[in-house]
């Protein structure tokens, strides 16, 4: 069994359910190893975000090269960037350090309680700069909006805005659907090689759904980290995502949690 070391660079969550913290737990119960470089300390809780401080760049690269060095890398993945610089620094590493990995990116821009945690002037140095280095980039249907610069609304527009976020640099893209209001939940996993391939099933009725973006990217890496193909690193990290909702714990007054550990059995490493 391959035990796939993940690289997470990323901001942390204070109130646990997204970001760094979210992402460990991920890695961790799908049998993988996480190390993390963190770009931003956040202040929030199910209700918000409501203080953002960003790290030095050269302390994020610092983190990264140090933990590589030791321990090796089988897969990075990022989340929240938060500054042009950061940016910057982020995909210098991935064209160098760790340009013979996959990188997962999740181009975090607004958290779910409609916070900014990307500053404005970054998201043009997150198109030009860092989306070239993803082996898969996994935007919400918000985020794909801001790429394109408009709405996506049904399956139909999701696979044309995949292939299209596609042609801005990344081999592959998971465009998620969570954000529609459709009783079917649709992602659209468009790659070079095979084109788009659409996976549905049926929306949960669940109010707890904090940091399923982070945790759906790293369960990825994890499984690209591990061997898997990139289709049933997707498959396996969806079921896995979909079983944490399902089983969410009810935490906090807001938007609360996923039940990151409860299927850690159910889903072993290995090889597709």
């Amino acid at each position: 069994m391959t035990r796939g070391r993940v690289l997470i660079i990323a901001g942390s969550d204070s109130s646990g359910g997204a970001g760094i913290q979210a992402d460990i737990k991920a890695v961790t119960c799908l049998q993988g190893f996480a190390m993390t470089a963190i770009t931003a300390l956040t202040a929030q809780n199910t209700t918000g975000v409501f203080g953002v401080q960003g790290t030095e760049p050269d302390f994020v690269a610092e983190q990264a090269r140090l933990s590589a060095s030791d321990i090796g890398v089988d897969a990075v993945k990022t989340g929240m960037l938060h500054s042009v610089a950061i940016i910057e620094v982020v995909a210098g590493l991935l064209g160098s350090d760790f340009a013979d990995v996959p990188a997962v990116i999740d181009p975090v821009m607004v958290a779910q309680s409609g916070a900014s945690l990307l500053q404005p002037d970054a998201v043009s140095a997150l198109k030009s700069v860092l989306l070239p280095q993803a082996a898969l980039l996994t935007p919400n249907l918000p985020e794909a909006a801001v790429l394109l610069g408009r709405e996506i609304s049904d399956t139909g527009q999701m696979r044309r805005a995949a292939e299209e976020i596609g042609a801005l640099g990344p081999k592959a893209v998971l465009l998620k659907g969570g954000h529609g209001r459709e009783e079917t939940v649709t992602d659209v996993l468009w790659t070079r090689r095979s084109g788009a391939v659409v996976f549905s099933d049926r929306r949960l009725g669940a109010a707890n759904t904090h940091g399923t973006g982070c945790t759906l990217a790293s369960a990825i890496a994890t499984g690209l980290a591990q061997g898997l193909t990139m289709r049933d690193a997707v498959s396996r990290a969806r079921a896995y995502v979909r079983a944490a909702i399902r089983n969410a714990p009810g935490f906090g007054a807001g938007n609360g949690p996923l039940a990151h550990g409860h299927t850690v059995c159910d889903f072993p490493a290995g090889k597709g």
